[in-house]
């Protein structure tokens, strides 16, 4: 097995490398500094930095010498998950703005890289109004040009950039949208949708309670995952939009709840 990624000072280069050390941390659970360089096709200082800025975020254990996993619940920053499974998220973000009304509508969207690329996708509808808790989508908005953005204030999560606790949650309630898209790190008949922060999932809680419907925003690699904190049952969610690598089986365990599933076909690079 090899992960030779070019050693470069530019951050998605890195991205790319850390994302790839953390891959290699979950297949083999402790591995060598000397041997992470060769895998990934960096020096041994790059590496050692590399060990050193996610052992800092608790993403991995450093040992003597190398560097062990954290474990399967370790949460993964949004500026490292920004480059993964881009493709499918850019579709999956495609089909899900094809289900929105025509005309003035309010949305609500969730922090995350696919609802990020939904965003993204709706750089040419100005008759929306967009509620979010998340600096990145807020700041995305801006960036497009969006003139009716509404930011729910609270207490940030550095790790995934969304505004969270009381005071989101209050901003919530006081109104409704017609459509929450939301991101998730699960989705299953048995966990519902998961995230790995109790209080970020009971803020989101809260924003799904308001939404005439919730369309779930989910790359297949996502698909019958559990992670800590449960933020609505599957039975909730009215249309599940993900990509040809989910699981089957748990895919049409999802369509016997009775919960719409769309399966997007990813474009070849």
């Amino acid at each position: 097995m090899s992960f030779l990624v070019p050693d470069t000072t530019t951050s998605s280069r890195r991205s790319e490398r850390m994302v790839a050390l953390l891959s290699i941390l979950r297949d083999r659970e402790e591995v060598q500094l000397r041997e992470l360089a060769q895998l990934l096709g960096a020096s041994a200082a790059t590496i050692r930095r590399d060990v050193a800025a996610l052992a800092d975020q608790g993403l991995l254990v450093r040992t003597h010498g190398g560097a062990r996993s954290a474990g399967v619940g370790a949460e993964l920053p949004v500026n490292l998950r920004d480059g993964r499974h881009r493709a499918a998220k850019a579709a999956i973000a495609r089909a899900v703005v094809s289900e929105l009304p025509v005309g003035k509508h309010a949305i609500s969207l969730t922090g995350g890289t696919t609802t990020a690329e939904v965003l993204r996708a709706l750089h040419h509808r100005h008759d929306l109004t967009i509620v979010t808790n998340s600096v990145g989508i807020a700041l995305e908005a801006a960036h497009q040009g969006q003139q009716r953005v509404l930011i729910a204030g609270g207490i940030l999560r550095p790790s995934s950039l969304e505004l969270v606790g009381s005071l989101a949650e209050a901003t919530f309630k006081q109104i409704n949208v017609g459509t929450a898209i939301i991101g998730c790190d699960g989705l299953s008949v048995d966990g519902g949708l998961t995230t790995h922060d109790g209080v970020e999932a009971a803020t989101n809680h809260t924003m799904l309670q308001r939404a005439s419907r919730i369309v779930a925003a989910v790359d297949g690699s996502k698909i019958g995952k559990v992670t800590l904190a449960r933020m609505a049952d599957v039975t909730d969610i009215d249309l599940v939009v993900t990509d040809e690598s989910a699981d089957a089986e748990e895919i049409e365990r999802i369509r016997a709840r009775g919960v719409q599933v769309k399966i997007i076909q990813t474009p070849e690079d």
